[in-house]
């Protein structure tokens, strides 16, 4: 229950009804190997969660960006609500720290794994909507997801905005090579570096060579800016 205290201080929300979030936060590698009631993990709460957090972030973007069209906002929301932009956000309240997992997955780096952390972020979204509502929802979403929309919109779609100031100004294409890769196969990481015509501008590191081209592609859009 400490831990359970310590988490709900970190997202700023306080649960009436505290097997929400302990749903939430169940893996069901925890849950199997337990042998726990059936459906006592996070699947099911994470596909409403999913859908509270479409919803959330398609109302946002229709009030506070009145001039965009359609096929613009659906661009953005993807962005916003992807699985990197996600765990990201997982990441800022050490979500990974406060999983129920597996032996398994505790020792795969479960913790840590994107699409888990993603998973278990809509998961809570579901807990704190089927708990407050849809207003403690909306402010849940919107201080930890649709925070600083233009800054994460360059992150996340960060190689599509870096080709495009590219293109503009110097009327090339952006190349990536990857320049060195490490670690077991399960596990691997992979640094990836922009070359603008012959020159490196920056590199990034990942656990894809995706992840790594992005973060390279974002460290060469602040240089340039």
């Amino acid at each position: 229950m400490s831990d359970l205290n310590k988490f709900q201080d970190i997202i700023c929300y306080r649960f009436n009804n505290i097997n929400y979030l302990r749903l939430a936060l169940t893996h069901s590698s925890y849950a199997n190997e337990r042998g726990m009631a059936k459906n006592f993990y996070n699947e099911r709460i994470e596909f409403l969660g999913d859908a509270v957090l479409e919803f959330i972030s398609s109302d946002f973007l229709y009030r506070n960006y009145p001039d965009m069209q359609e096929g613009n906002m659906t661009k953005l929301r993807a962005n916003l609500v992807c699985e990197e932009a996600l765990a990201f956000a997982a990441l800022t309240i050490n979500l990974g720290e406060y999983l129920y997992l597996g032996k398994g997955e505790e020792n795969t780096n479960g913790r840590n794994r994107k699409s888990l952390l993603c998973d278990a972020f809509e998961a809570v979204i579901g807990a704190i909507y089927l708990d407050g509502g849809i207003k403690s929802a909306t402010e849940f979403v919107e201080k930890f997801v649709l925070n600083d929309v233009e800054k994460k919109m360059d992150m996340f779609d960060s190689k599509t905005v870096l080709q495009e100031i590219v293109q503009a100004r110097y009327g090339v294409t952006v190349t990536y090579k990857v320049i060195d890769e490490s670690g077991p196969e399960h596990d691997k990481s992979f640094t990836v570096a922009v070359f603008l015509k012959d020159k490196i501008m920056a590199s990034g590191t990942g656990h894809s060579k995706k992840e790594a081209a992005k973060e390279a592609a974002y460290k060469t859009i602040q240089m340039l800016k």
